[in-house]
């Protein structure tokens, strides 16, 4: 056996004796060659994953018309992106972190797949309390929260399993789901109850094939925190049912009260934890994110905890650069840093809240976290517009500021606001809209022409 090139090399060295009508095998015998098909056309075509994948996200945003008001500069409240306007730069500390790692040239190279031991470690203890303890085993580095929410699904989930999202909810659940055949069930959030869960929606949703439920909080795109007495109930569901849960917590500092992590609060339910670098650090372009593991009632075994190794095999982890430079961000950044961060998104939260709670046709719901603040809109105050999307598409034709309809989360007459944009632009937006809503609301116009009818008679 040739140690490149396998079985089968022949006389003449490629494999093939005289003609290359005849295969030599190991004994030398003669033997015919099989007849091979061949296309007769180029053919080529995406796969079923490629075809399967779909954010809707884009499939929403690409199909609107979105041309801005040329005489008003735009204003985009879309992006959850805390980098955008430039107003909200990461600390120093960080900074510094990542020049050390590069100037030092101890990470040019490839790390284990699953992270270097030493950050895998620090991530560890800087995550790990009494009531959930973590080591470095524990902990698997990504590239980027997404990625980490990707190998828990896989991990997780078979082609026919369904996996439970809530709703609305972030939309790249369902785009890794649905794109190697695993079923989204949506389960709902109550506005009127600050986004909490309905617990008997969310039960009902629960069958034979259900692998995992996934739990946002803070939630995007809802801004919402769960106290610790909801969270417990969607912990007993869980154990009810025996659905170990992802919790996606990449929001869980941009919090303005108290929320524990599920995992402190679970006695029995395993939880892989996806996290990051991204929000609480203002770096997501960095992409460095986590797979915190618990699982003290081996639950889990090590058959997860291996299937997670080989899957983050597919490609070679997150960013070296980044990985040496993660002890020191974790441990050295100020917590004053993190104090103005938190400080400034609640005073955006509620300058947005309170302008649009004046407007007619407009139900804010207040966030206690996160980036967002969602909008509902009362559709029968705005008979020019069929839909959420309608509606947030005209805004930026009459009044150049985006926000992202609620349909792209499979909630629809709602849209989110991302509230990062300085302060000045958020109270520009805010009249904006305002201005925009006064225009095109039923009620508001019926009653400038009642008062004008008065005034002539």
């Amino acid at each position: 056996r040739h140690p490149y090139l396998g079985d089968g090399i022949g006389v003449n060295g490629k494999g093939f004796h005289g003609n290359a009508l005849q295969h030599v095998n190991v004994n030398g015998s003669l033997y015919p060659a099989k007849v091979k098909s061949r296309r007769l056309r180029w053919d080529v075509k995406p796969s079923e994953m490629a075809n399967n994948t779909l954010n809707p996200i884009r499939a929403i945003v690409d199909g609107m018309k979105l041309t801005p008001n040329p005489e008003k500069p735009m204003i985009a409240l879309s992006i959850g992106d805390p980098t955008v306007f430039g107003n909200l730069p990461t600390d120093d500390a960080v900074i510094q972190a990542m020049k050390d790692a590069i100037d030092c040239q101890k990470y040019n190279g490839y790390a284990p797949s699953v992270g270097y031991l030493k950050s895998r470690q620090a991530v560890a203890n800087f995550y790990s309390i009494p009531q959930a303890p973590l080591e470095a085993e524990d902990v698997i580095l990504t590239s980027g929260c997404s990625q980490a929410i990707e190998l828990a699904i896989n991990v997780l989930c078979n082609p026919g399993d369904n996996i439970l999202v809530p709703c609305p909810g972030f939309s790249l659940y369902k785009t890794l789901a649905v794109s190697v055949g695993i079923e989204v069930k949506l389960y709902n959030l109550l506005p009127e109850k600050s986004w909490e869960i309905d617990l008997q929606h969310l039960e009902s949703m629960i069958d034979e094939r259900t692998s995992c439920l996934i739990v946002t909080n803070p939630s995007n795109p809802c801004g919402s925190v769960f106290s610790k007495e909801h969270l417990q109930k969607i912990l007993k569901v869980a154990s009810k049912y025996c659905v170990p849960i992802l919790a996606d917590e990449i929001y869980s500092d941009m919090v303005r009260c108290s929320s524990p992590s599920l995992a402190c609060l679970s006695s029995d339910v395993p939880i892989l934890s996806c996290g990051g670098l991204a929000k609480r650090w203002l770096v997501p372009g960095w992409r460095l994110g986590w797979i915190l593991i618990h699982d003290r009632n081996d639950i889990f075994g090590s058959k997860i905890r291996q299937g997670l190794v080989k899957l983050s095999q597919r490609i070679l982890g997150a960013c070296t650069i980044v990985q040496g430079a993660l002890e020191s961000i974790l441990n050295n950044t100020p917590q004053s840093f993190y104090n103005n961060t938190i400080s400034f998104l609640k005073s955006n939260s509620e300058i947005c809240y309170n302008q649009l709670s004046l407007v007619p046709g407009l139900n804010p719901v207040m966030p206690s976290g996160a980036m967002y603040l969602m909008v509902g809109i009362d559709m029968d105050h705005f008979p020019d517009f069929t839909n959420d999307v309608d509606f947030t598409e005209r805004l930026v034709t009459e009044q150049s500021v985006f926000c992202l309809p609620a349909s792209a989360f499979e909630y629809p007459n709602f849209f989110r606001i991302v509230v990062t944009v300085p302060e000045e632009l958020m109270l520009q937006a805010c009249a904006r809209i305002r201005e925009f809503c006064q225009l095109h609301n039923l009620h508001a116009i019926a009653g400038s022409t009642y008062g004008y009818f008065c005034i002539k008679n």
